[in-house]
């Protein structure tokens, strides 16, 4: 079986010279879910030691610090030979602490980890800027039917908290964390599968009015214009499923309706997460510029509802 994984960004085709102009506007790839502190938006993405962008107002990017300068131990232990390029982290706030997870894995392979570190604040010149390894929350091996890649945290409405993760093999899983420190839950431990296709990774939650919904990527990400990822759903009364389509095929069985492909310069987008800003629902997610060469950026779209209670992109005319 072809494996891509979201995403090696050393992997990735080089700049084009038309791309060359936009070079001062850095790169996204696996872009986690945005997050505030004070006056300041913070994007995390996969790269060397987990790559930082931040914005005053979601739309202009300036490079920030790399979550790592050195990396813990535990990584090489369970993933010998790994070079240091962390993938796909996701970011929370809870407890007065940011909770950022992340994936630690071989190319190709499923022998993977996610892992946790904790942070006080975001910004570098603050006095309580550092990060805490907090060490491996889940991890995948070879005899396990699941690839510990491409964490989401997901808080609910109830105060529980959720990690959903997944790439290839059986698809997207989901497992409770303890919403006190973040790591597993000590009870609750179940990793529950939720989704499958045969290119399947980078599940998001998101949930309205009742029903839970999740987003998933098919298709392949990682090679500039030639991408086919794509973004798909399915919803459900309960967050453990089933995830049904607008068909009303289960998303564990293969369904799944496109919410998000390929139009215009817009290539292979992927890695969805979701903010509400100025009353508004919106969309972040990664692909690859046509007018740029393939240059991997973020986009960001708002969203409506449905009389019949789908989310639907609102395209900018």
């Amino acid at each position: 079986m072809v494996v891509c994984f979201a995403a090696l960004v050393d992997l990735m085709p080089a700049a084009s010279p038309q791309s060359m102009a936009f070079e001062k506007s850095p790169r996204f790839h696996d872009p986690s879910t945005p997050i505030r502190q004070g006056d300041t938006w913070y994007v995390f993405a996969t790269g060397n030691g987990i790559v930082s962008r931040t914005s005053k107002d979601l739309k202009v990017w300036t490079e920030g610090k790399p979550v790592f300068d050195t990396f813990p131990e535990w990584h090489q232990q369970l993933i010998p030979g790994h070079r240091g390029y962390l993938w796909a982290p996701d970011i929370i706030h809870r407890g007065g602490r940011y909770l950022l997870y992340y994936s630690v894995s071989a190319w190709g392979k499923n022998t993977s980890a996610i892992g946790l570190v904790t942070n006080k604040s975001l910004n570098p010149a603050d006095p309580d800027y550092a990060w805490n390894d907090e060490g491996m929350i889940v991890r995948s091996a070879e005899r396990d039917p699941f690839n510990a890649i491409d964490p989401q945290v997901f808080a609910d409405s109830d105060g529980r908290l959720w990690l959903v993760f997944g790439s290839f093999w059986h698809g997207i899983q989901l497992t409770e964390l303890d919403p006190k420190t973040g790591h597993r839950h000590p009870v609750r431990q179940t990793i529950k599968p939720l989704a499958w296709h045969e290119t399947i990774e980078a599940p998001a939650l998101l949930k309205h009015e009742g029903y839970y919904y999740l987003f998933v990527n098919w298709g392949l990400c990682c090679r500039g214009l030639s991408s086919t990822y794509e973004i798909r759903m399915g919803r459900s009364r309960k967050i453990s499923g089933p995830y049904l389509d607008a068909t009303g095929d289960d998303l564990a069985t293969g369904g799944g309706s496109v919410f998000l492909n390929s139009a215009g310069d817009r290539i292979g987008p992927g890695h969805a997460s979701f903010v509400e800003n100025d009353g508004r629902s919106h969309m972040f997610f990664h692909f690859y510029d046509r007018k740029r060469g393939g240059f991997a950026t973020i986009g960001d779209l708002p969203i409506r509802w449905t009389s019949s209670g789908w989310p639907e992109i609102l395209e900018a005319k």
